[in-house]
């Protein structure tokens, strides 16, 4: 080093101006560290700001959904490098990865090996660069275009080499998507965990933000992180081995410049860590409040005829803007922290790193004798060594630009692991979640200021344990200390027994909230039966219809088969004609021939009418000829006539019917009457449908009378003031009130 020091002194000025450099150098090393650290603490001092505002905001007009989602996040630990990640990991490798005999591996082994081929083509191309470099110097034109050659015919395979790392890193990308997107798709439609997760349980506020965007973010990150991560590692270990070579050959020590590249490297790793943001959960909460703003659009859509019926559309564009607002804050301030990070990032990685390969290329060069293979000295060459030394530096100049950008990409990749941590967590968690839902684990944030379901006598605190039992029966149905429970731990009914067999036909009545409708849903598996037993026949023998029947995306025919599928058809033996006889039940046969016939696709939610729609619910019914229908209000909008028809063919086939419906037209279709009085009680009977009907008819009557006394009362008031006299009748009131 002295002898470096002493060379570069000969020339004029050259002590003033390494001084004055090591000093600016210093200063601004300072000064940048400094002003980062003070922009950390504004970014955060903002971050929190904002965090506050936007908590503030939310209680005082997020619903109930958003503040369990906050109270969830709350006690949820910020995703990180850290042990919890690295497991995390471990587990979805090994289900991107099952095997050795799989797609998944061979891409990732074609595009290890495409990372490798890569390496020795650099290593390569800077030998040429320098032997080219060398031949300009020397003026040998014949050796400058062989060289030249050379170049040419490896840019083929380089160019190629470089295409394919970028096309089968989509590719591995594609297909960890496919194998993810497999398996979670898997868990969310088994055991009817899409339900249940929105449902029953509160940890996933949007399913689908991390069945589509966090899930192709994850297998993108992880893939592109391979590349950043195992070829700068090889690409480092070969061209050290290189450079050590190279330097070796010209009798030059590498110590020194081993030394400086090691204090650089750790500085620079230590200033980053440190100084690095937490990205990792700065990238998490970007994308919960994109999984928010999409939720918000999708209420949106969803509601939307009620929503311009009402004109709620000011209601609905100040939430969606108070949602977009929060995703705008998040995304600038992690550009804003993005900033500042690169900036310090590139000073290091460019600048600092420029001048410290500078001094490890020039030390050999300007300390040493280089000698040739055949012991004379370089120096001894016609040209001083001038092409030796020049050629020397130009390969090693390049060896050590590819090793420093592959420690750079590796530095880097610090901050990509952090963003990849993030998206580890939410896919991981979901994951979990789905498992544990389709066990029948939920866990459920219950706000305390919410209100309690109509009807329910008392609320349970703190999570709700599945004490209960559902065991598969024939042809009967037996509750035996069942209690009606919501989600949210509202107690509907405390306790509900009785026995009820398949031939008889049960009727369902009570007041709005009184737990008929959840009763369907304890049958239908779809709400646990928290206390008691349930002996009830497989859900291939109920068969539920609600009130608006759901339509689905496909063929009129697939409308009425629905959920089955055309091979179950087949498999049935049965054919178009019979469908057309079951549609001919609950008069819809028209529509076959309306519609352009079976195979016509349309959005039949839009094309059919209520009543249509409500009579293709009934069509499967008869389609399917389950032992129990669970009918929910589910002919409202049929007229009488034909609703009596259809119950009676129901009744015909064999169908046992448990039905929700305040038509008294129906009474005479059902033989039992389950009542619930709204406050916890019921009554199981018989159903004397001429004695209910004659009450209800006097009910009727009663109504209709009673309802013009007041006005009549009033008036009488009105004609007494007039004439400045009194009533009997009223005085006659006034008495028995005062009496009373």
């Amino acid at each position: 080093m002295s002898k470096l020091l002493r060379i570069g002194s000969e020339h004029v000025g050259c002590k003033g101006k390494l001084a004055g450099g090591a000093v600016a150098a210093l200063v601004t090393v300072y000064g940048v560290s400094k002003i980062y650290s003070h922009m950390i603490t504004r970014s955060t001092r903002n971050e929190k700001q904002l965090e506050s505002h936007r908590n503030k905001s939310g209680r005082r007009d997020a619903t109930q959904d958003q503040t369990s989602e906050e109270s969830g996040k709350s006690k949820a630990v910020s995703p990180g490098v850290n042990r919890e990640f690295f497991l995390q990991l471990k587990k979805l490798i090994k289900l991107l990865i099952p095997g050795l005999w799989t797609k998944e591996f061979a891409i990732l082994t074609l595009h290890t090996a495409a990372l490798v081929s890569r390496t020795f083509l650099s290593i390569y191309v800077a030998k040429l660069d320098g032997r080219i470099v060398k031949s300009i110097v020397q003026r040998d034109v014949h050796q400058f275009l062989w060289q030249l050659s050379h170049w040419i015919f490896i840019a083929v395979p380089a160019t190629f080499v470089n295409s394919l790392i970028r096309y089968l890193e989509c590719q591995l990308a594609l297909v960890l998507r496919s194998r993810l997107v497999e398996y979670a798709y898997k868990l969310y439609f088994e055991n009817q965990t899409f339900y249940r997760v929105s449902n029953l349980d509160g940890r996933l506020t949007n399913a689908d933000q991390c069945l589509t965007d966090d899930i192709t973010m994850f297998t993108q990150a992880l893939a592109h992180l391979h590349s950043h991560l195992s070829k700068p590692l090889l690409d480092v270990t070969l061209m050290s081995i290189t450079l050590w070579r190279l330097a070796r050959s010209r009798g030059a020590s590498s110590r020194i410049p081993t030394v400086v590249a090691m204090v650089v490297i750790v500085i620079t790793f230590k200033l980053l860590r440190s100084l690095s943001p937490r990205f990792g959960k700065l990238v998490a909460e970007e994308a919960n409040r994109k999984g928010y703003l999409r939720y918000i659009h999708s209420r949106v859509i969803a509601n939307a005829e009620e929503i311009a019926f009402y004109g709620g559309h000011k209601v609905e564009l100040n939430l969606i803007r108070r949602s977009y607002k929060a995703l705008s804050e998040q995304m600038n301030l992690i550009y804003w922290k993005r900033l500042w990070y690169i900036m310090l990032e590139q000073f290091l990685m460019k600048y600092v790193w420029s001048s410290s390969g500078m001094v490890m290329v020039a030390f050999p060069i300007m300390t040493t004798r280089a000698r040739k293979s055949d012991g004379s000295l370089v120096d001894e060459d016609a040209d001083g060594g001038v092409s030796d030394r020049t050629q020397y530096f130009t390969t090693s100049r390049n060896l050590l630009i590819n090793a420093a950008d592959a420690i750079e990409r590796m530095i880097s990749s610090y901050k990509e692991v952090t963003e990849l941590a993030g998206y580890t967590s939410r896919v991981s968690e979901m994951l979990d979640v789905f498992v544990e839902v389709s066990h029948g684990k939920y866990e459920r944030n219950v706000v305390v200021s919410a209100q309690r379901h109509k009807g329910a006598q008392n609320k349970i605190e703190g999570p709700l344990e599945i004490r209960g039992k559902v065991i598969d029966t024939e042809s009967s149905i037996i509750i035996e200390d069942m209690p009606i429970i919501t989600p949210n731990g509202d107690v509907v009914v405390p306790s509900l027994s009785f026995k009820f067999h398949a031939g008889k036909h049960l009727l369902i009545t009570g007041p709005n909230g009184c737990g008929k409708s959840s009763l369907f849903r304890i049958f239908s598996g779809l709400w646990p039966v928290y206390k008691g037993k349930l002996h009830k026949p497989p859900p291939s023998q109920m068969f539920y219809i609600p009130q608006r029947p759901y339509m689905s995306i496909g063929s009129l025919r697939d409308q009425v088969i629905y959920p089955d599928s055309l091979e179950d058809v087949r498999n049935k033996n049965l054919t178009d004609q019979d469908l057309e006889h079951i549609l001919g039940i609950v008069h819809l046969q028209q529509i076959v021939h309306r519609e352009g016939g079976w195979d016509a696709v349309q959005d039949w939610k839009d094309v059919l009418s209520g009543g249509e729609k409500q009579r293709m619910g009934m069509a499967r019914l008869f389609y399917h000829k389950p032992q129990f229908a669970l009918l929910d209000e589910c002919t409202s909008a049929v007229s009488i006539d034909a609703e009596s028809r259809i119950y009676q063919a129901a009744k015909d086939a064999g169908i046992t019917l448990l039905t929700i419906t305040h038509r008294p037209s129906l009474w005479k279709f059902h033989t039992h009457l389950l009542q619930f009085d709204g406050e916890g009680g019921w009554r199981l009977e018989e159903l004397d449908t001429a004695t209910r009907l004659s009450f209800n008819e006097e009910k009727q009557r009663l109504e209709t009378q009673l309802a013009g006394i007041p006005k009549m009362q009033h008036r009488l008031r009105e004609l007494c003031s007039i004439l400045g006299e009194d009533s009997v009748l009223l005085r006659g009131n006034e008495f028995a009130e005062s009496s009373d």
